[in-house]
């Protein structure tokens, strides 16, 4: 396995070592595989189109709503993200 080595200000890690039962490696594995994905995901039209498809497929909305529904979400994601300073 690779090994990256991450920088965090004091005062973060001060916090985190209030939580000492968390597995803080584990916590930066999973947010980094999330933003890989994420990113992923943002290039790839073939994968973004599967996923709309197969909710389309089981959805009762129509393509526009569907799309609208979509533009929301990535709206609401990204302001989420950016509150947690994640971009």
């Amino acid at each position: 396995m690779a090994e990256v080595v991450i920088s965090v200000p004091e005062d973060i890690k001060y916090r985190m070592e209030q939580f000492p039962g968390i597995n803080w490696s584990g916590v930066f594995k999973e947010v980094i595989a999330a933003k890989t994905f994420e990113e992923e995901f943002k290039k790839s039209r073939k994968m973004q189109r599967a996923v709309l498809e197969g909710l389309a497929s089981r959805s009762k909305l129509t393509g526009k709503d569907a799309l609208e529904l979509g533009k929301k979400i990535n709206r609401g994601m990204a302001e989420e993200l950016k509150e947690k300073g994640l971009v």
